[in-house]
């Protein structure tokens, strides 16, 4: 019987870093398989940031342990490191150089064999957008094309982990989309960590998502459930001549009813089980006026702030506050 379990690129386990007395990250676990985009989210100071340094082996954890690919980055960091590509939040670039020139510089930095570089290079350049552009000078370049190259020195040694820190950052909306669809593509051949700012980024990108705060980690699960967290629960209904509530909440579906107004309601439903078609129905063959039906849901940016204005220690209890 063959194995069908993903192939694990990362495993941290209680990942901790401390200052002083300040646990900027605290018993952080969580892991990335091969094909996945994970979205790391985290307001300011939440420790985001120090996790990534520690996963990239460019800051040594207090306590816990990373694997990269099977691979402890501690015990063996070289090794470790080979199979990393990273793309900090600024990107390591040399303005004064051509695009070919930097990128040949970098596939020396990582050691790729002088017979495969040229190869290597026309690879990376062709996965980025970047072949029409080889001749020109990074500085003259727009910062779209830019991030294309930072990007490009991250995965040019085919690595199996792919780590972004804000990679969309200052870019327009045309050069976001075009970023989103090469992260996208990356996240079929390796294992891709997403750090982002960017909401919606999350939703469009990535397949799952995780939230720090305060050091810890308060949500961590796939997008498709949290599309379902975000699911509207309840409908704002208006009517010029509403009936008593009674006859509302008699409606199959229909969990509680809050007055607005004389003439709008909020009616609460259990997930996937909206009454507005029967409320409809109902309001036509009733002749109450209606005048509004309109869903409510909570999207990302709710959920995000729920999570990180409270003290949450239990991303299992976080889940449930989610939903």
């Amino acid at each position: 019987m063959s194995d069908t379990s993903p192939e694990k690129l990362i495993e941290a386990v209680d990942l901790t870093r401390l200052y002083g007395n300040i646990r900027a990250v605290d018993n952080v676990s969580f892991t990335l398989n091969k094909g996945e985009v994970l979205g790391f989210l985290g307001p300011n100071g939440a420790g985001k940031t120090t996790t990534m340094q520690m996963l990239c082996g460019a800051l040594a954890p207090t306590g816990g342990s990373i694997k990269i690919n099977d691979i402890d980055l501690l015990e063996q960091p070289l090794r470790a490191k080979q199979v990393i590509g990273f793309l900090p939040e600024k990107p390591p670039l040399y303005i004064e150089l051509t695009v070919d020139e930097y990128l040949g510089y970098c596939s020396q930095l990582h050691k790729i064999e002088k017979a495969f570089r040229a190869k290597a290079l026309d690879s990376v350049k062709q996965r980025c957008g970047l072949t029409e552009v080889g001749s020109r000078l990074i500085g003259n370049l727009s910062k779209g094309f830019q991030q294309r190259v930072g990007i490009a020195q991250a995965i040019i040694h085919s690595p199996h982990v792919v780590i972004l820190d804000e990679p969309t950052v200052g870019l327009d909306p045309i050069q976001i989309r075009e970023i989103r669809q090469l992260i996208k593509q990356l996240g079929r051949d390796h294992g891709v960590i997403l750090s982002t700012h960017i909401l919606p980024e999350v939703q469009m990108t990535c397949n799952r998502v995780q939230i720090i705060n305060r050091g810890r980690l308060v949500f961590h699960d796939s997008v498709d459930n949290l599309k379902l967290n975000t699911a509207a629960t309840s409908l704002i209904i208006g009517l010029r001549r509403p009936p008593q509530a009674t006859e509302i909440e008699n409606v199959s579906g229909v969990n509680k009813i809050e007055t607005i107004t004389n003439s709008r309601f909020r009616i609460h439903f259990n997930n996937g089980q909206s009454p507005a078609e029967e409320i409809a129905k109902l309001a036509v063959e009733k002749n109450w006026g209606l005048i509004e039906l309109t869903p409510e849901s909570r999207n990302l940016e709710q959920i995000f702030i729920e999570l990180t204005s409270t003290e949450i220690t239990d991303p299992e209890t976080s889940r449930e506050k989610a939903a």
